[in-house]
């Protein structure tokens, strides 16, 4: 065999191994982030209960204040939809799908062919403050077609570090709000 042959065999089994590693690795992401405000759940909950009151606080929304949204409904079901050019932002939709209050919420997120995720926020009184956590859990493969999964799984990697950024600034705009 020649050397060329040995080299293209060499690559051939490499790529193979890759791609069929990424159908058997772990394709479940957990993001979290956490801080402690000093307000009660009472006075957090309504800045994270109600969509109306995201733009306020959201990522998102400060990196593109023209997005186009739509929010309809109130209380559990209420849906939030968007769409920018931002692809930091990109379009999808947010629905309300379990409500505790002041202790929990949860949301169900559609990013059309990107995904889905499902979001919680957790407000746990700690003395006089209240530790509010945040976070993200989708499945990478989900509603990926089948030739994308092993990209989708290597991209989950990375999704604590694009993702977490963006939690830790959320959830230092809702301290601030909460606080002041």
């Amino acid at each position: 065999m020649s050397l060329l042959a040995k080299i293209a065999a060499t690559l051939l089994s490499l790529f193979i191994l890759v791609v069929g590693a990424g159908f058997i690795l772990p394709s479940q992401v957990h993001v979290e982030r956490a801080t402690v405000i000093n307000a009660t759940p009472a006075q957090i909950f309504p800045l994270i209960s109600d969509f109306n009151a995201w733009d306020a606080w959201s990522p998102w929304a400060q990196r593109d204040p023209d997005a186009a949204m739509e929010i309809i409904g109130s209380g559990l079901g209420q849906t939030m939809t968007w769409s920018s050019d931002n692809p930091e932002v990109g379009h999808g939709s947010q629905k309300i799908t379990e409500i505790q209050a002041p202790n929990s919420l949860k949301t169900h997120l559609d990013f059309g062919s990107q995904g889905m995720a499902d979001a919680a926020f957790t407000l746990t009184p700690e003395n006089d403050q209240t530790r509010v956590v945040w976070s993200l859990d989708t499945d990478m493969r989900e509603g990926v077609p089948l030739w994308q999964q092993p990209i989708s799984t290597y991209f989950g990697f990375f999704m604590d570090g694009m993702i977490g950024k963006d939690y830790e600034a959320g959830l230092q705009r809702i301290k601030q709000l909460a606080e002041g």
